[in-house]
C-alpha cells in the first residue's frame, strides 16, 4: 500500500540520518517516561460531573484493587535519571566547546520553558472566558489543578540542571539520606508535615545523579541494575507493609499520605528499582531500535515530547467537555470511578483523548520544535544560542528528513568527516544532547 511504503520510506530516512554515536536507548527510556505519566493520568483522573459542577476523583479511592496500575504508569524517577545523563553530558559538551555556564543554562531553560508559555497564554484566556460564561469556582478550580499540578516537576527540573555543575558528581547516597533523615523526623517524631517539602529536592535529586553517574561512565554492569532493581523493589515492600507508608505510588484523595506529594522515602526507593529495571533494558532496547520503524516511532515521540506533557491533560479536559452537549453523564467520562464498567468505559475513551492530544499537538509543537534564533558573525560561521559552530559539510542531497534532536528539517547528509567532530556542532541539542560517536 501507498501510506505503508512512505511510512516504511520515513523510517528509513530517520533511521539513516541518525548520527551513529546516538545511544537510542536514552530516547526510548524517555519517551517511556513521559507516556507513562500521560496514560497513567488519563486512568487515575476522573472528572465527575454532578449538579452543575464538575470535580476531581480517583479510581484508586473506590477500587484500591488498581493500586498496582500506580506502580507501572508513575515513571517520573525514569525521567530525572535520564535528565541526570542528559544534563552531565550536555554541561560537559558544552565546557569542551567554551560555552559558558549562562549560555548553556540560558539555552536549556529557554527549551524547556517555551511551550509552558503557550500552555499558561490559552488557559489564561480560557479561565476569563469561563468566569465571563458563568463557570463556578469550583468547576473552574479543577480544571486549572489537573492543567497547573503537573508543571511542578518542570519546576524541580529546572533547578536540578541549574545545579548539574554541583550535583553531577554527587553520590546517590547523600540526597538518599536526607530523605531518610525528613521521613523519620517527620513521621517518627512527628515532625512539621511542611519538612516534608525538603525530598521534593531531595527526593528527584537521587535518580538525577544517577544519571550523572551513567554520564560518567557508571552504571555499566548488569549487576548494578539488578541492585537497584531488587534493593529497591524489597525496601519498598517492607516500608509499605511494615512502616505505614501507602501502597499507591500517586496521591489517593482522602488518603493520610502520599507518597508523591511531597515525594517519601517509599517514592525513593520505587524510583531505585524503577532506575534499575531502566538500566538493565538499555540493551534490549538498543537492539529493539536498531530497526528503523521502532526507532523512528520514538525518535518521533521524543520530537514532541514536552507538547505531549503539556497538553494531554487539556485533551482529556477537551473530550471532557464535549460530552457534556450529550445533556446527560457518559460512564468513564463523568461518573464515579467506583466499578469496573467505569474502568471498562474508561479504557474505551482512551483512543478519544489520543485523538485530542493530537489535535493539541498539530496545533502547538512549533513552540516546542522551533529551532534556536541564530545569527552570522564575521568569517561565515553560524551562531547559535551564543555558540559558534561550523556549517555541516555536505556529501549528497537526500529527500528526506534529518532527525536532529528536538527538530526534523530537510538537510543533506553530514560527511564522515564532519560527524567526527564533536556531534553537537552539528546537530543542535534540545531537550538532550548527543554522545560521542
Amino acid at each position: 500500500m501507498p501510506v505503508l511504503r512512505s511510512l516504511r520510506g520515513l523510517a528509513q530516512q530517520i533511521d539513516s540520518a541518525t548520527p551513529p554515536g546516538r545511544d537510542r536507548a536514552v530516547d526510548a527510556l524517555r519517551a517511556f517516561a513521559i507516556l507513562g505519566v500521560v496514560l497513567g493520568h488519563w486512568l487515575v483522573t476522573a472528572l465527575v460531573a454532578d449538579s452543575g459542577t464538575v470535580h476531581g476523583a480517583s479510581p484508586l479511592q473506590y477500587l484500591p484493587e488498581l493500586t498496582p496500575v500506580s506502580w507501572v504508569f508513575q515513571t517520573l524517577a525514569v525521567f530525572f535519571l535520564v535528565g541526570g545523563q542528559v544534563g552531565a553530558q550536555s554541561y560537559a559538551s558544552a565546557r569542551a566547546r567554551g560555552t559558558t555556564y549562562g549560555q548553556w543554562l540560558g539555552g536549556r531553560w529557554a527549551r524547556l520553558f517555551r511551550p509552558v508559555a503557550a500552555v499558561l497564554t490559552v488557559w489564561a484566556v480560557a479561565a476569563v472566558a469561563m468566569l465571563a460564561a458563568g463557570v463556578g469556582m469550583e468547576t473552574l478550580h479543577t480544571l486549572l489543578k489537573l492543567v497547573l499540578s503537573p508543571l511542578w516537576f518542570l519546576l524541580v527540573f529546572a533547578g536540578l540542571t541549574a545545579a548539574t555543575p554541583l550535583v553531577a558528581r554527587l553520590h546517590p547516597l547523600w540526597p538518599l539520606a536526607v530523605v531518610l533523615y525528613v521521613d523519620l523526623f517527620r513521621f517518627g517524631y512527628g515532625g512539621p508535615a511542611w519538612t516534608g517539602w525538603i525530598n521534593v529536592a531531595a527526593g528527584w535529586l537521587v535518580p538525577y545523579c544517577l544519571g550523572a553517574a551513567w554520564a560518567r561512565g557508571g552504571l555499566q554492569s548488569r549487576a548494578t541494575g539488578w541492585v537497584l532493581l531488587l534493593g529497591g523493589a524489597a525496601v519498598t515492600a517492607g516500608l509499605v507493609l511494615w512502616g505505614g507508608y501507602p501502597a499507591s505510588m500517586v496521591g489517593v484523595p482522602g488518603a493520610a499520605i502520599s507518597n508523591l506529594n511531597p515525594p517519601t522515602l517509599a517514592a525513593v526507593t520505587f524510583g531505585l528499582a524503577q532506575c534499575g529495571a531502566a538500566l538493565l533494558l538499555r540493551g534490549p532496547l538498543r537492539r529493539v531500535l536498531a530497526r528503523p520503524a521502532a526507532w523512528a516511532a520514538v525518535a518521533l515521540v521524543n520530537l514532541s515530547a514536552m507538547t505531549v506533557f503539556l497538553w494531554h491533560q487539556t485533551a482529556m479536559m477537551a473530550v471532557t467537555a464535549t460530552g457534556l452537549l450529550v445533556g446527560h453523564p457518559l460512564p468513564g467520562l463523568h461518573t464515579v470511578p467506583d466499578g469496573a464498567g467505569w474502568v471498562l468505559a474508561r479504557l474505551a475513551w482512551l483512543p478519544v483523548f489520543a485523538v485530542a492530544l493530537l489535535i493539541c499537538w498539530a496545533a502547538f509543537r512549533g513552540y516546542e520544535q522551533r529551532g534556536p534564533r541564530k545569527r552570522r558573525r564575521p568569517g561565515g560561521r553560524a551562531v547559535a544560542d551564543g555558540t559558534a559552530v561550523r556549517r555541516p559539510v555536505a556529501d549528497r542531497p537526500v529527500s528526506g528528513r534529518l532527525v536532529n534532536d528536538r527538530t526534523v528539517v530537510n538537510r543533506p547528509v553530514i560527511s564522515r568527516a564532519v560527524v567526527n567532530r564533536p556531534v553537537n556542532a552539528v546537530y543542535p541539542a534540545r531537550l538532550m544532547e548527543v554522545r560521542r560517536a
